[in-house]
């Protein structure tokens, strides 16, 4: 497996990152195009690196100070035929499905921690989805709700930030997840009270023995077991781009299905239940933070030290 390398070098560092490319045996396919680059004026330079070793390439190629004078873009090559793609992953320790692009996992941390209406809109109808699941009874809805809700890449993204030790980025990330919980919460709160008032819904609904959903408000040992094992899979799968994984991480804690009865219970005034959402949602949610910063911190110590 491949990466390819896509740069605009100034004049004065081509010849660095040139060499810097040619020289190393986990690197093929350097193409150099002199003088096509418009801004910044130099050329413009692409390569492909054993996936095994993108993060130690990227970094080298980082320490020459392009970033601050050029640009340098990476993406997974989806598919290679040819002779020399398979000597550099020979010449690249480890195993491709284990390598992580640093780089590109503290970008999707960084978009994690802005602001999003689209973000917000996902949480709300995810928790709309999570009160009808609490009033129906309805186990399916609850797992609808799960895989709706776009919470753990905020949680995912604060798990890298603390790892990495960038501390504004961890508190921005997690300052938007508790706001968009507030707000979904909010706004499922109202909700119910025209319903309510509607005679939609009754307090009875929420209050009454629900054998299919009464899990949500009542958290014990296994919930923080599960959201721990949650969080590291999901951390993993983000970290190593194995999509397909997240889906049972999203299917596997109940933090939207808490915030979901959270809002009921603060628009029917259910206050055990209120207590048990609550704790239910913090329990979810501090479980997946620890999970997810250590496995980070894991990777990064299992992490081959970089050629010089």
């Amino acid at each position: 497996m491949l990466v390819h390398l896509r740069m605009t070098v100034p004049d004065d560092l081509s010849h660095t990152i040139e060499t810097l490319l040619v020289d190393d045996d986990r690197v093929t396919n350097v193409v150099v195009m002199r003088g096509v680059s418009v801004q910044p004026v130099g050329d413009a330079i692409e390569a492909d690196v054993a996936r095994e070793a993108a993060s130690d390439v990227i970094d080298a190629i980082c320490a020459t100070g392009l970033p601050e004078r050029g640009g340098l873009a990476f993406s997974d090559v989806d598919g290679s035929r040819f002779d020399a793609a398979a000597a550099v992953g020979r010449a690249a320790p480890g195993d491709p499905d284990d390598a992580v692009l640093w780089g590109a996992v503290i970008d999707r941390a960084r978009t994690s921690a802005r602001p999003s209406a689209t973000y917000l809109a996902f949480l709300v109808l995810a928790t709309v989805l999570a009160s009808i699941a609490v009033i129906t009874d309805s186990a399916v809805l609850v797992v609808g709700a799960m895989v709706v809700g776009p919470e753990f890449a905020s949680i995912a993204g604060a798990c890298v930030a603390v790892a990495f030790g960038r501390w504004g980025l961890a508190v921005h990330g997690l300052a938007r997840l508790v706001a968009a919980f507030a707000i979904a919460i909010a706004a499922v709160m109202v909700l119910a009270l025209v319903a309510r008032w509607t005679g939609l819904i009754t307090a009875e609904m929420v209050t009454r023995p629900r054998p299919l959903t009464g899990f949500i408000w009542h958290p014990d040992q296994w919930s923080f077991i599960v959201a721990l094992v949650a969080g590291a899979a999901g951390v993993l799968a983000m970290t190593t781009a194995k999509s397909a994984a997240m889906v049972g991480v999203f299917i596997s804690v109940t933090t939207v299905p808490a915030a979901g009865n959270l809002a009921l219970a603060l628009a029917l005034s259910a206050a055990d239940e209120i207590r048990g959402s609550a704790s239910q949602l913090a329990l979810n949610i501090a479980g997946m933070l620890v999970a997810g910063v250590l496995t980070v911190w894991l990777q990064r110590a299992l992490r081959p030290a970089p050629r010089t």
